[in-house]
């Protein structure tokens, strides 16, 4: 659909309906359509505004470039003063009109103002064309409108914004980024309505000095295989491609062949993978140091014979695209060079940010193709996909394991609604995912349930923190009552368990390193394919952690977790778990059919296993564990199901 048709239907259809309810009130059931409980009516009433506003073809014309670029990457989250030339287009802009400033909202820059010399982000205007006044004026957070006053702006004249030039500078972005872009809009005419132009200013934003490391190491391997070893050298808030000049020494017990000594000499960027062979069983963490000072600690591997593959991905994360920081080539290759995924997918917003991907089919073309490029069978997997961002229904991400599809935004009315979504990904190869399900955003609206081919694993965990249940560690904020994925499951509802980052600041698979939570999903794969990782997740064969590489694994009566296994007649049910914990273990919880059942204190041990006696299950009931590290690390099984599911037609509204 089209721009102009979608402001055809924008006012009539979702418009009018969002004009006559209450922006967040609560809905009860059976109200016409259920919408989520904390639905954000005023953010869908300025979404379809825009799109049903006219503009002018003088709107988001001209260009603006830097006066003078910067010879090289300006530091993330440091000062600087820009100066900004805007030139006007072939129309002008009316008096009247108005070129506005502005910077990302978004991580760290600081918001043009004209009122304080001396606070950050004081900004010129000037002008040396005659007869042409600029009168300045803020007209929302973090913009900053010079009007056009005295007479129209002329084809090709000019006026400059001093951004930073009072004593406190511009901050700049604290993630680094290629081509940061500095956001200039137009109102041609002069009637409120301003889009933004095609030529911006860009900056490039890089690293701060080498603050911190991570040393990646794969969960499982068995004897006589030759496995991966990263060391990522990064700045204090995980930026990559930092300037490390260092020789690095490895320690390992023995078992496995690690060399003493790595040489960084500058031209890795602190970034450095090498093979190394595993000769016996056993569980491993190395560490790194640098002159005797430890550098980092690995997570755990844990080697047996026949143990299953585990494959590290993040499924779910922004770029400049929409309103995170770095392009998608950055955020690809730091997925796979620093973070050392296994997988991971780049899923920026359908119709959120400073432009819109629904809008601009170039964007969506970009992203299939910077996926194409990097995936690589067998070693990085790189998948397309897009947030289905529904502040009615909640927040789902789309992923395209095949041929890529459409984007099916959330404000078309075809695509509006849940079901709606499903339909349209029929014949696709792809999956949806609800993500900070119990508030945070916003809510999941429950009620419509998914099927299971199309929703078969749930995001327990996020930088928005978890939507695991009321009782979770570092619970989602925001939260609303009865709407965790632990409530869902008590209404008969089936999910595996996965997290993912919904990172903004680039840093797949290490999203926690700058936020309170993170996420990851892991799953049980022997083939790191596109194929493999679709079954696995529609297998359940996953769990999740808050970002630490926690080895975990699960068994009811000897059914590994995500399983449904029959009712029985025996008089007793045994629930194993083992794991091997990045940081000593606070306690494990035994959840059973929503509630904590026993909790096992970990009394400092990094590496467990146990077996369980309980009581028999009956059809319908549940059970997973809970890892807590004492470090705030988490680790969530996917629940163990018993009996066959019977598919409720709806929960009550999310």
């Amino acid at each position: 659909m089209s721009v102009s048709d979608r402001r055809a239907w924008a006012l009539p259809a979702m418009l009018a309906l969002a004009l006559a309810l209450v922006s967040c009130q609560p809905r009860e059931v059976g109200d016409d359509p259920p919408l989520s409980r904390d639905a954000k009516i005023g953010t869908v009433e300025m979404l379809l505004e825009d799109l049903a506003a006219e503009r002018s073809p003088a709107d988001g014309g001209g260009r603006a470039w830097l006066a003078e670029p910067p010879a090289e990457p300006v530091p993330a989250g440091s000062r600087q003063v820009f100066e900004i030339v805007y030139e006007a287009g072939p129309l002008g802009v009316e008096e009247g009109g108005a070129i506005v400033l502005q910077p990302s909202s978004f991580w760290g820059w600081d918001a043009p103002q004209n009122v304080e010399s001396g606070a950050p982000g004081f900004t010129e205007v000037s002008t040396e064309t005659p007869q042409v006044e600029i009168e300045l004026e803020a007209p929302a957070p973090h913009l900053l409108s010079a009007r056009i006053r005295g007479r129209k702006l002329e084809h090709g004249e000019q006026i400059r914004f001093r951004y930073g030039a009072g004593t406190a500078g511009a901050r700049v972005d604290r993630y680094s980024e290629a081509g940061a872009p500095i956001w200039i809009a137009v109102d041609g005419d002069g009637d409120g309505v301003r889009s933004l132009i095609k030529e911006y200013p860009r900056v490039d934003v890089g690293p701060g000095p080498p603050s911190q490391a991570q040393l990646t190491l794969p969960s499982t391997a068995r004897p006589g295989d030759t496995v991966r070893l990263t060391l990522a050298v990064l700045d204090a808030v995980g930026n990559a491609g930092v300037d490390f000049q260092a020789t690095v020494t490895l320690t390992s017990p023995p078992g496995l062949a690690v060399p003493e000594q790595l040489r960084f000499d500058g031209d890795e960027k602190g970034m450095r993978s090498i093979e190394v062979a595993v000769e016996k069983p056993g569980v491993y963490r190395l560490t790194a140091a640098v002159d005797g000072n430890l550098l980092a600690e690995s997570n755990p591997l844990v080697v047996e014979e026949g143990i299953p593959r585990v494959l590290w991905g993040d499924l779910h994360g922004h770029s400049m695209l929409s309103d995170g920081t770095g392009t998608p080539e950055e955020y690809f290759r730091y997925a796979r060079d620093a973070a050392s995924l296994d997988f991971v997918a780049l899923t920026d917003h359908d119709h959120w940010g400073m432009r819109f991907m629904d809008e601009h089919g170039e964007m969506w073309a970009a992203v299939q193709d910077i996926a194409r490029m990097f995936d690589d069978e067998g070693r990085f997997v790189a998948l397309a996909g897009y947030e289905w961002t529904s502040w009615l229904h909640g927040h789902r991400h789309v992923l395209y394991f095949g041929e890529c599809g459409p984007i099916f935004s959330s404000l078309d009315p075809a695509y509006e609604t849940p079901p709606q979504l499903w339909e349209a990904l029929a014949g696709h190869s792809a999956l949806t995912v609800a993500h900070h399900s119990a508030g945070g955003p916003i809510s999941t609206n429950w009620y419509y349930v998914p099927d299971p081919d199309i929703e078969p694993v749930t995001e327990v965990v996020s930088a928005h923190g978890s939507s695991e249940a009321f009782d979770t560690p570092g619970r989602i904020y925001n939260p609303v009552e009865g709407n965790f994925v632990r409530d869902e499951l008590d209404r008969g509802l089936r999910f595996g368990f996965i997290g993912s980052g919904d990172g903004h600041d680039g840093h797949p698979g290490l999203s926690h390193l700058a936020s309170p939570s993170g996420g990851l999903a892991a799953i049980f794969s022997e083939e790191n394919s596109r194929e493999a990782i679709l079954r696995a997740l529609k297998a359940r064969r996953v769990y999740a952690t808050n970002g630490r590489r926690i080895w975990l694994r699960m068994w009811l009566d000897d059914q590994p977790m995500g399983s449904n296994v029959p009712p029985t007649a025996a008089p007793s049910a045994f629930l194993r778990f083992a794991v091997a914990a990045t940081a000593p273990i606070d306690r494990v919880d035994i959840v059973r059919s929503g509630q904590v059942v026993i909790a096992l204190p970990g009394d400092g041990r990094t590496d467990w296993s146990e077996r369980l006696e309980l009581p028999p299950f009956e059809r319908g009931e549940y059970a997973y564990v809970r890892v807590i590290q004492v470090d705030g690390g988490v680790a969530w099984a996917s629940p163990v199901y018993v009996g066959e599911p019977v598919r409720p037609k709806s929960t009550r509204p999310g």
